[in-house]
């Protein structure tokens, strides 16, 4: 056992390490969502994108498009392919018509002919 000593002073630096990181993240706690008001609708970031891609399958003329969703904050953001200005208007308009829908960016490309 003449590591006996060694060890207990290992063990003792990584309980100097480790305890004040333990006792720092306690803090790290995340606040309370704000109050909602009334007219007030949340929508969180999946639930929006889900219903902007079921909007956009639904219509039967971007059914079968590759077009991928992504959301921030209320900003919805479009990429893919189209293959005409028609179908690319078409996406904004039924992105833009789903309720939650705050802004959108489009970078959706027209595809070669």
């Amino acid at each position: 056992m003449r590591n006996s000593p060694y060890l207990k002073f290992r063990l003792l630096i990584v309980a100097v390490f480790a305890l004040p990181t333990f006792a720092l993240t306690n803090g790290c706690k995340s606040t309370a969502a704000p109050p909602v008001t009334a007219g007030e609708m949340v929508t969180d970031d999946a639930t929006l994108a889900i219903r902007v891609k079921q909007a956009l399958v639904g219509d039967p003329g971007l059914r079968s498009l590759p077009i991928s969703v992504a959301t921030y904050r209320g900003t919805v953001q479009l990429s893919g392919y189209v293959d005409s200005e028609v179908q690319l208007q078409k996406a904004l308009a039924v992105t833009r018509g789903v309720s939650g829908v705050q802004s959108v960016s489009s970078e959706l490309r027209l595809r070669s002919q």
